[in-house]
Parts: structure tokens; C-alpha cells; sequence
């Protein structure tokens, strides 16, 4: 688990329950944290990584839902959905959906085709963790993930799932609009 200086008892509590944790001294952002992840999988030989954001919002009882995927299709990269099924948890907010939409069709004007983009619910290979070298510090880390893919004609696989959007924090508290904003104009 990578924890990105947060000041809860996050690091306690996943220390408790048996987690590695590798922290950041202070908040570096989403693309930082993601980053030493895939370091971290690298230097430790992973043949698997799920990544999950830490908000709550993902149910980690779909790890294995991944992995097996991953086996299956021969996929190097699997993402996480919202949009294949109806989220029966929670509505998805509808300019979420909005937002969501126009990020999946930037995405798609550089040839890469999912329906979820933004996902942060994904799970890598091998041989996509040694490909994918991240240099995004924030929020456009995922959309950058997406063009290596496509640069290292990496397979990727879409499976649905659903999301909690009835938790404060994460993404949700953000401002939809400047953080749609954001997150294109890191990708550009």
C-alpha cells in the first residue's frame, strides 16, 4: 500500500492488518502514489499488480475477479468499468457521467478505446509493470497509463464494476469541473 502523506491513521491501521505500506513523507498526488507503486513492483519482481483507489469507493473483494481475467484473456493491463454495467450500489453522479464521457473521448481521439478511462481500479502484468514508466504526478496519470499501453501494444481488457458514490473524500469531494479540467490538461 502506498500511502501519500495522509495525516488519518491509515498507516496504523493498514500495518495492523498486515499490509506493506511504503509512505510519502508529504501529499506528492495521485500520479506520484501510483508511481511508486509500479517502482515498488518492479524492484519486488511482482508478476501481478491491482492498483484500487484507497477512498472506499472500489470493493476489494474483486481482486481476484481480476487476476483471473488477467489469466484468462492473456491481458497485461485490466481495467475496471463503471460503464459496462448499471452501478446497483450507488448512481453514478450525472456529471460524473458527463465528465467521465468527454475524458473517454479524448482518450479515444489518441486511438485508445475503453469505456472508463478514469478508472482507478485496474490490475497490471509483468511485463506491463516493467513497460509503464510513469512521470505524471497527479490526477492525468491514468490517461498517460493508457497512451504507454498503446505505445507498447500492451493487451488491456475491460471487466465491470461497481463504485460506492454515497462515501465522502477522494475524487468526490473535488470540484467536477476543474478537476475534469486538470485532468485533461495533464494529458495534453
Amino acid at each position: 500500500m502506498v500511502d501519500d502523506g495522509s495525516t488519518d491513521d491509515t498507516v496504523e491501521v493498514a500495518t495492523a492488518a498486515g499490509a506493506v505500506v511504503v509512505s510519502h513523507e508529504v501529499n506528492k498526488g495521485y500520479g506520484a502514489a501510483i508511481r511508486t507503486c509500479f517502482n515498488y513492483a518492479r524492484e519486488n519482481n511482482f508478476d501481478v499488480m491491482v492498483i484500487l483507489d484507497g477512498d472506499g469507493q472500489h470493493d476489494p473483494s474483486c481482486i481476484p475477479d481480476f487476476i483471473n481475467v488477467m489469466k484468462t484473456s492473456e491481458a497485461d493491463v485490466v481495467i475496471g468499468s463503471r460503464f459496462l454495467v448499471k452501478n446497483k450500489l450507488s448512481p453514478i453522479p450525472r456529471y460524473r457521467i458527463a465528465g467521465m464521457k468527454v475524458l473517454n473521448l479524448f482518450t479515444r481521439l489518441h486511438g485508445i478505446k475503453t469505456t472508463d478511462s478514469q478508472s482507478g481500479y485496474r490490475a497490471y502484468s509483468r511485463r506491463a509493470i516493467e513497460k509503464i514508466k510513469i512521470t505524471n504526478p497527479d490526477m492525468g496519470v491514468g490517461s498517460e497509463i493508457l497512451t504507454q499501453v498503446k505505445k507498447f501494444s500492451l493487451k488491456l481488457v475491460e471487466i465491470p464494476i461497481t463504485v460506492r458514490y454515497d462515501i465522502d473524500g477522494g475524487t468526490l469531494a473535488k470540484n467536477p469541473v476543474s478537476h475534469g479540467i486538470g485532468v485533461q490538461g495533464e494529458q495534453i
